[in-house]
């Protein structure tokens, strides 16, 4: 014999509202907000207090701290704050308002910015520093330059000041600078320029040292590895050199 699967009609409505009971608590399970609640989300909402109610409710809040008298007297209406000023107060900071500036700076075709003037050994360790403006000629910088080396005796007596020779490149190309320097005893081994017609210093047997010039191109290289050296952002040449003479102290520590 078989058996009837289908329910009775008094039956229907029961097994209905079990299926009904069945999903509402399906729902609840996986809805935070169940199907009771979303009645009272659907009102309006509350009035909410601005800046221009904080006087009113100043009364309430300081009863029993004496608060509230001296807010009341305040003449002042409430007021929005601004946007704090922009100025000196930013921590480790200064904010310049106007255009920015630095001492020994100047114009060149590429551009504002400064110059190194750098003299180094054979191995390239660096002698003598001076940094100045970008816009005076090399041969003009060539003296202050030479002040700058102190290189001690291996005895008593004065540091030598005064280096043997002097390769440099065609921007030192002078004869008055070939003749004070060899007054003081210097050899300047510097190429003339193509357009030159009369070359009274010129020495073929000297200038086969200029082919050793890379050695001052790539001390420049090892200072421009340095990322603090290679946008100047101090204002101060002091400063600036205080940091150049720390890399050349760190190229020669490098070197021994």
């Amino acid at each position: 014999m078989g058996q009837d699967r289908t329910a009775s009609p008094a039956a229907a409505p029961l097994a209905q509202g079990r299926t009904t009971t069945r999903e509402q608590s399906r729902c609840r399970r996986w809805d935070s907000l169940g199907l009771e609640n979303r009645g009272a989300l659907a009102r309006s909402p509350r009035g909410i207090s601005q800046w221009v109610d904080l006087l009113a409710t100043a009364a309430a809040m300081g009863r029993g701290r004496h608060v509230a008298a001296p807010m009341a007297r305040d003449p002042r209406p409430a007021r929005r704050a601004g946007p704090d000023p922009l100025g000196a107060c930013v921590h480790r900071r200064l904010i310049c308002v106007g255009e920015k500036r630095g001492s020994d700076v100047g114009k060149t075709k590429r551009g504002k910015g400064s110059k190194w003037m750098v003299v180094v050994d054979g191995q390239g360790i660096p002698l003598g520093i001076h940094v100045t403006s970008a816009s005076p000629g090399e041969v003009t910088l060539v003296d202050p330059t030479l002040n700058t080396i102190r290189v001690p005796r291996a005895g008593p007596g004065r540091a030598r000041q005064k280096p043997p020779r002097l390769i440099g490149d065609m921007a030192y190309d002078s004869d008055p600078l070939r003749e004070r320097l060899g007054r003081r005893g210097i050899t300047v081994i510097v190429p003339y320029r193509p357009n030159c017609v009369h070359r009274r210093y010129e020495d073929r047997r000297l200038l086969r040292r200029y082919r050793h010039r890379w050695i001052i191109e790539r001390t420049f290289a090892w200072l421009g590895s340095f990322r603090r050296l290679l946008v100047r952002h101090e204002r101060f040449t002091s400063m600036y050199c205080s940091l150049l003479y720390f890399a050349a102290a760190l190229i020669a520590l490098r070197r021994f």
